[in-house]
């Protein structure tokens, strides 16, 4: 009985133990390659577990995630026969595995560099080759990397790879020019800024004379209006008063009268009025003293 566990036990054992070998889980983040005997038979499994044939079939995993590569500056011939010293990064991505394990001698991550680095550059010096140094320097950075981008992405795809994006980080002038480039360069932005501040006081004083001409308008109809209102009232103070006069002219005759005196002797002190004392103006005083 105790030899039968002890060979059961040596049985499972030895199948937990192919079990491990047959099994492998491939990650989100990884793409996988599957061999017999040093031969790829599968390269397009999804996340998840997967199995295989111990000590028949192997697999090996690579990084599907974008990757980043730096390269020390290079020296680069402008169409002036000028040299600029360049260094830059790409970043890329295994987009083939079996192209790219093929390619890279068994998926060698520094031979892809190499190789990626090597048809990056010979994208950048065709694009330089095409340029002056003001050019390169001071043209579009977009525009200017589009073009390499455009060149090197295209001879990268027989290795099994994607380049996501290229950038340089510094543009090295020779001594000689670097004085002449920069003055060129301060010329070239101090005529746009003076150009800027030039559309800039065209839009203000356009404005400005937009905004004086409302306020003009306005104001004018503003006026218009004042005066069509006051003359409306002017009538209706008319009419009002011909009504009261209709009505009572001895009190209307009366009431105009008591206006003029207000008018008239509420007057600066030291004014003289020199009028006759028998005069129609007087009527009210005469008649208040009866």
């Amino acid at each position: 009985m105790g030899n039968r566990s002890y060979l059961a036990a040596i049985l499972l054992g030895f199948a937990v133990l192919v079990l491990s070998m047959a099994a492998f889980t491939v990650n989100e983040t990884d793409l996988a390659i599957k061999f017999r005997f040093g031969e790829i038979v599968r390269a397009d499994y999804e996340p998840g577990l997967h199995f295989m044939t111990p000590l028949v079939n192997n697999v090996r995993k690579f990084d599907k995630r974008v990757l980043t590569e730096d390269y020390p500056a290079e020296s680069f011939l402008t169409s002036e026969g000028k040299i600029l010293r360049i260094d830059f990064f790409v970043k890329w991505r295994i987009s083939d595995v079996s192209r790219y394990y093929t390619s890279t001698a068994g998926g060698s991550e520094e031979v892809a560099a190499r190789r990626l680095g090597e048809i990056v550059k010979d994208g950048l010096k065709g694009v330089i080759a095409r340029r002056t140094i003001q050019q390169v320097v001071a043209a579009e950075r977009s525009e200017f990397l589009g073009e390499v981008l455009k060149i090197a992405g295209a001879n990268v795809g027989g290795l099994g790879m994607t380049m996501i994006d290229v950038r340089v980080k510094s543009i090295g002038l020779p001594e000689e020019v670097s004085e002449s480039v920069f003055n060129r360069m301060s010329q070239d932005f101090a005529r746009q800024a003076a150009q800027l501040r030039a559309e800039g006081s065209a839009v203000s004083e356009q404005t400005r004379a937009e905004a004086d001409r409302q306020r003009t308008e306005i104001l004018a109809n503003a006026y218009r209006d004042a005066e069509k209102v006051k003359g409306e009232g002017d009538a209706t103070a008319a009419d009002i008063y011909a009504q009261a006069y209709g009505r009572n002219p001895e009190f209307y005759a009366f009431y105009r009268g008591l206006q003029a005196y207000r008018k008239s002797l509420n007057g600066n002190q030291g004014d003289v009025m020199v009028l006759s004392p028998d005069g129609e103006f007087f009527k009210y005083f005469k008649e208040a003293g009866r």
